[in-house]
């Protein structure tokens, strides 16, 4: 928010420099994040004086030129000029450019005026004509000003050039009273009286508000009172629409608004004078003579000024003619009833809004306007009237015309004030200091908190409405303490703290204890935004559009709903690495998804990984692999392994269409994991080219089979051994049925199955392939035998051939 400093003191008689104000408002809670210089001329005419041309002469190496000697006001001797004008003549009064002055062309680029020799004579500055000034367009010579003028007047006091301070504040969304020029000065009142500096704010006299005829009434139909709680409105009759005058130009151009036309300005003016949105209606277009504010049919069509047509919803309150909508209420204006150029009379509006309503609508229709910032966050709902009398007679004082019609308020129900009673030992606890009753009550009169009673135990309070952010003991408590200056408080040079041992859920245990497994096999962990955008159920018919949990106010159409799978904004973060040339991933998440059930909302815990790219840096030592599956089943494994589930889970087909190639694991029944290579026509969608790998473990559903029970066992005293079968197998005999077989052949001594080659091709009958799978035996009490080796793998041998159809190479 911008606040110029000259504005400011129009409500607030102040002494004091920019930087001294900025640190005030700063410890009030207005943050001034920096401090601007506007100037409504560019270089402000700095060093520009008013010159006295006392001779004028012809020069004697140039026919266009003339040597002047010039009087500059400053008590010393004239100075000579070569000027080149053909108008220029002695007697005049000129604006003069002195040495060092800088001036700037229409591009923004400036020169300096320096001493020099112009055909071999001294010129000692410069005589101005408009345009060099940026006063205008004209070249056709110097600017000749009034014979009265004092020579040595700076030239921004003649041309009323104005400078200003404005300050750039980071207003915080509670502080809806401070959202104007009015409410910081205010504010900035209080800070000075708590510094022994009594100052008065001067508010905008309204008494000369007075009904002229009435000729021009307008009706006013509340319908919906909830939506608004109060509406003014007063007809203009007799204006002349037409550019603001330079005041009033500057004044906005400070805070960074375009002047649009006298009318409109007066509304932006009041608007950021004193924080209550107005706007103004061509009377000549209001219909019926009617205005009736409401809402309208969902679906209506309507076109605001931004010659956008926009679809309303049922709840966007409307200002209606007789016949159709004019305005989005507390947003944005209609393109058909601004006020234009032919405009002779105006329906001048000034209405409290309710913030929910008005917040709903901005975001539905994705504005943000001055009007709606101040209504969505909760204006003076008793200053209506008066600001509406203050833009009145300020357009009147600007475009002229005369009031025609009286104030029609409609104000059925009064806004109350709120009523807090606060404890001085509450005061004490929380700010860590006992601030004198006294200083107390000076604060609190200082914010116009009125303090309707005292007592030994504290103070009772009645809040005005316009601070609609303090309403509960502990924000009195607050303004006091910010008013006071959070500066002012003293603290002890020791500190004393405590650790705390919270406990710690044996879950987090567990998740800390496999975040530390997968940093260390290289991956990052992220953390992803839980709301997304809708358009994602699209993706994948596992994921239905009837159990999306919306969000009743978006930030964004992309922000607008929770998500139900971690997938997608899994590979957002995917697609933002590989567009900076971050291939090589390795991501994994702890979060949740969310869903809106029939027997109602649902939030699971889950655990994903991501992998994509290369398993390994490049280097000349090795060749680079891309990461596989089967590396992925190693990492998935290796998790289920360090909480004791490896050997307890088995291999389901399942069917989920976000996979190209995958495989589910499960304990019973029960799938706790499902992983494989994503959908090439899903990383198309985020634009991703090369192969991603992603895990989804239903974390919710593991936490029940984690024993918390560590078994230990002694390392086994007796040595292993080692066999080998080169088996030939039909095509279709998975490694997974020969394993299993193996275990159910041997349960006790084989510990070990690992299948190190797979060979199909020539010298192979057709349909066959190869597995050459090594065994490892052992028995915790005594050392095998041949014999007893012998017998197991003849056993082994005669169930691959029974059931599996297998035979020896």
């Amino acid at each position: 928010m911008r606040i110029s400093y000259n504005w400011l003191k129009q409500f607030i008689k102040l002494d004091w420099n920019s930087e001294e104000t900025a640190a005030l408002l700063t410890d009030l809670g207005l943050e001034v994040e920096g401090v601007d210089t506007f100037e409504s001329l560019k270089g402000g005419l700095k060093g520009v004086v008013v010159g006295h041309v006392l001779t004028c002469v012809q020069h004697p190496n140039a026919d266009r030129l003339r040597i002047t000697t010039v009087d500059l006001g400053d008590g010393n001797p004239p100075v000579q000029i070569v000027c080149g004008a053909p108008n220029v003549a002695a007697g005049q009064k000129v604006p003069v450019a002195t040495i060092g002055t800088k001036l700037f062309d229409k591009e923004g680029n400036a020169f300096e005026i320096k001493k020099g020799k112009i055909r071999g004579e001294e010129s000692h500055g410069m005589i101005c004509a408009e345009d060099e000034l940026g006063l205008g367009e004209s070249h056709d010579g110097i600017m000749i000003l009034d014979e009265d003028v004092k020579p040595g007047t700076p030239a921004a006091e003649l041309f009323e050039i104005e400078t200003d301070e404005v300050f750039e504040i980071g207003l915080t969304p509670n502080r809806a009273d401070a959202m104007s020029h009015f409410g910081v000065a205010r504010d900035l009142k209080a800070g000075l009286y708590n510094n022994e500096k009594n100052v008065e704010l001067i508010t905008p006299s309204v008494s000369n508000f007075r009904v002229d005829k009435r000729t021009l009434k307008i009706d006013v139909a509340v319908e919906n009172e909830k939506m608004a709680p109060r509406y003014c409105g007063v007809t203009i009759s007799g204006i002349n629409v037409k550019p603001s005058p330079s005041w009033l130009q500057n004044r906005l151009k400070a805070i960074g608004l375009t002047p649009k036309n006298n009318v409109v300005d007066v509304t932006n003016y009041v608007l950021h004078e004193l924080g209550q949105p107005l706007h103004a209606f061509d009377a000549n277009k209001i219909k019926g003579n009617k205005v009736i504010v409401k809402t309208v049919e969902a679906g209506t069509k309507f076109r605001t000024l931004d010659d956008v047509e926009r679809t309303l919803d049922a709840e966007d309150l409307m200002i209606c003619n007789a016949e159709e909508p004019m305005c989005i209420a507390g947003v944005f204006g209609g393109k058909e009833s601004g006020v234009s150029e032919s405009t002779q009379a105006i329906f001048l509006e000034s209405a409290y809004f309710n913030p929910v309503s008005i917040r709903k609508t901005a975001k539905r229709h994705g504005l943000n306007t001055d009007a709606s910032f101040r209504f969505e966050r909760g204006i003076d709902p008793n200053i209506t009237e008066y600001a509406l009398k203050r833009a009145a007679l300020l357009i009147q004082e600007v475009a002229g015309g005369e009031i025609t019609s009286e104030i029609t308020d409609i104000y059925p129900k009064k806004v109350d004030d709120f009523q807090v009673f606060v404890s001085f030992e509450k005061v004490r606890k929380v700010i860590g200091e006992e601030i004198p009753k006294e200083i107390i009550k000076k604060i609190l009169v200082a914010l116009d908190i009125k303090i309707n009673n005292v007592t030994e135990s504290g103070l009772g309070l009645i809040i005005p409405s316009y601070r609609v952010d303090v309403q509960r003991e502990i924000d009195v408590i607050e303004e006091i303490l910010r008013v006071y200056g959070y500066n002012n408080i003293q603290f002890s040079q020791k500190l004393n703290a405590t650790v705390s041992n919270s406990s710690r859920t044996e879950e987090f245990k567990i998740q800390n204890i496999i975040s530390d497994q997968l940093c260390a096999l290289g991956f990052n962990e992220m953390m992803a935004n839980s709301l997304t955008t809708p358009d994602y159920v699209k993706l994948s018919e596992k994921i239905k559009e009837d159990f999306n949990v919306l969000m009743l106010n978006p930030l964004s159409n992309d922000l607008s709903a929770m998500r139900q799978s971690m997938l997608f904004s899994g590979l957002e973060a995917v697609s933002f690495n590989i567009n900076r040339k971050r291939n090589d991933l390795k991501f994994y998440e702890f979060g949740k998804t969310y869903h809106k059930l029939p027997s109602g909302y649902d939030e699971i815990k889950h655990l994903t990984l991501l992998v994509t790219g290369n398993r390994n840096n490049e280097s000349w030592k090795q060749p680079t692999d891309k990461s596989d599956f089967f590396l992925f089943k190693g990492y998935i494994m290796s998790i289920l392994s360090r909480i004791g589930l490896d050997t307890k889970v088995s291999t389901l087909p399942f069917e989920n269409d976000v996979f190209q190639e995958g495989i589910a694991l499960a304990i019973g029944k029960e799938t706790i994991v499902e992983f494989g290579t994503v959908k090439k026509s899903i990383l198309k969608y985020f634009d991703i080219k090369q192969e991603v790998l992603y895990a989804d473990f239903a974390w919710s559903k593991l936490q029940k089979y984690i024993s918390n029970k560590i078994k230990f066992t002694d390392i086994p005293k007796f040595p292993a051994v080692r066999r080998d079968l080169a088996l030939l197998l039909n095509d279709n005999v998975t490694f997974e049925q020969v394993f299993k077989l193996a275990k159910q052949t041997e349960k006790a001594l084989l510990k070990e199955i690992n299948l190190f080659d797979v060979y199909e091709g020539k010298n192979l009958p057709n349909g066959k392939k190869s597995y050459a799978i090594s065994f490892i035996i052992q028995d915790d009490n005594k050392t095998l035998k041949d014999k007893d080796i012998e017998k197991i793998m003849t056993k082994l041998q005669t169930n691959f051939e029974k059931e599996l159809g297998a035979s020896l190479r």
